[in-house]
């Protein structure tokens, strides 16, 4: 049976289409799509309000839209290891030292594809199966309620429920995941470089799959219905 989150969005009020990744052999049960122009550079989250008109954006590991995403979502880095230190360290100011970005680069991960295609875009059901990672955008309230809902049913032995790491756009939508097949979620759209392409009150808040079929789960019972969240329903004005 497929999670069905309609009573979780009903509940904290979240009206932006859930975004989803996508590992896929094919394209055309995706569209429609759309996908980055090659001579330029296109982060993903550039593609914000075509997710909102129902498109979904197509990568490839020949038109994969900016750098960093040709390095962290198909392992193809496009600088060598020092020019990359330098110029995130130099150019960008991310790191205190070239020691320190040194360290962080060789102890990230890039993510590996299954499948030829890559796939950011509204969640669809139907194709649940190729999904990788699900992201809510929220406001800050909404985040809040979601940070609840990730630790619902965590028990003190499991790997923390959320995270907050260090790392681009497209890397906090997967590639910061140690583990995929772990309830886990990380709050993202804290990268500056694609800061620029949300709403100024909107962060990200990316669930693996289990973590989303847990918030999928949430009922009548939990805060959801309780007096935390309606107190604050009732300062925001929210019926």
């Amino acid at each position: 049976m497929q999670p069905n989150p309609s009573y979780l969005l009903e509940k904290t009020g979240i009206k932006l289409p859930l975004i989803a990744f996508y590992d896929a052999p094919e394209i055309k049960s995706f569209e429609p799509t759309v996908t980055p122009n090659k001579t330029g550079r296109a982060c993903m989250f550039s593609f914000y309000k075509k997710w909102l008109e129902g498109k979904t954006l197509a990568l490839t590991k020949d038109n994969f839209g900016c750098g960093g995403a040709s390095n962290h979502l198909f392992n193809q880095p496009l600088r060598s290891h020092q020019a990359f230190i330098e110029f995130l360290t130099d150019e960008e100011g991310l790191k205190a030292n070239h020691n320190l970005m040194d360290e962080w680069v060789k102890n990230t991960k890039p993510y590996q594809p299954e499948n030829e295609y890559i796939l950011y875009g509204p969640l669809k059901m139907e194709l649940y199966h190729y999904v990788k990672t699900i992201t809510f955008l929220v406001n800050p309230d909404q985040l809040s309620m979601l940070m609840i809902g990730a630790q619902y049913f965590a028990k003190t032995t499991d790997p923390e429920p959320v995270i907050a790491p260090f790392g681009s756009g497209c890397m906090q939508s997967v590639s910061k995941f140690k583990d995929l097949n772990v309830a886990q979620a990380i709050i993202g759209a804290t990268d500056m470089a694609m800061r620029q392409y949300l709403p100024p009150e909107i962060l990200a808040f990316t669930v693996t799959k289990p973590m989303f079929e847990n918030l999928c789960q949430l009922d009548n019972n939990s805060f959801l219905e309780k007096g935390f969240i309606k107190q604050l329903k009732k300062v925001r004005k929210i019926d």
